[in-house]
């Protein structure tokens, strides 16, 4: 009965995460700042004058992949949280003990793979993508 729950919870927070990634919007400079002649034009795009310069191939690239990552890494510490859980719970039974150390370690080496994967999709993205 508590895996149900525990699966229940895991799809309602990704689906609370999907859809709040996929729904936030962005947040842009004041026209003020985009409109003054005095501040640079590097300053003005960093700030977002511009829409942000985020609608190049690598950035849309990035920004996807990135994200997936980040929602792979998530998952990866709620698991790491439930192994702790069940570790705790599991009064000196050797299979719930077993089957909690296991489901932590798994979750582990899932969160140093998501860690592995963004810094080389990241670097991949700027030396073959950005030139």
């Amino acid at each position: 009965m508590q895996k149900k729950y525990i699966k229940i919870f895991v799809s309602i927070l990704a689906s609370v995460l999907g859809l709040s990634t996929i729904l936030s919007t962005f947040a842009y400079a004041d026209d003020s700042i985009c409109n003054n002649p005095n501040i640079s034009s590097e300053i003005r795009d960093a700030s977002g004058c511009n829409g942000g310069g985020s609608t190049t191939l690598p950035n849309v690239i990035t920004s996807i992949l990135n994200t997936i990552i980040g929602v792979s890494g998530l998952v990866s510490v709620v698991f790491i949280v439930i192994g702790g859980i069940q570790y705790m719970t599991s009064s000196g039974d050797a299979n719930k003990t077993k089957k909690a150390k296991d489901t932590i370690i798994y979750a582990a080496i899932g969160l140093i793979i998501c860690a592995l994967a963004f810094a080389i999709v990241n670097w991949v993205i700027v030396s073959v993508l950005k030139q």
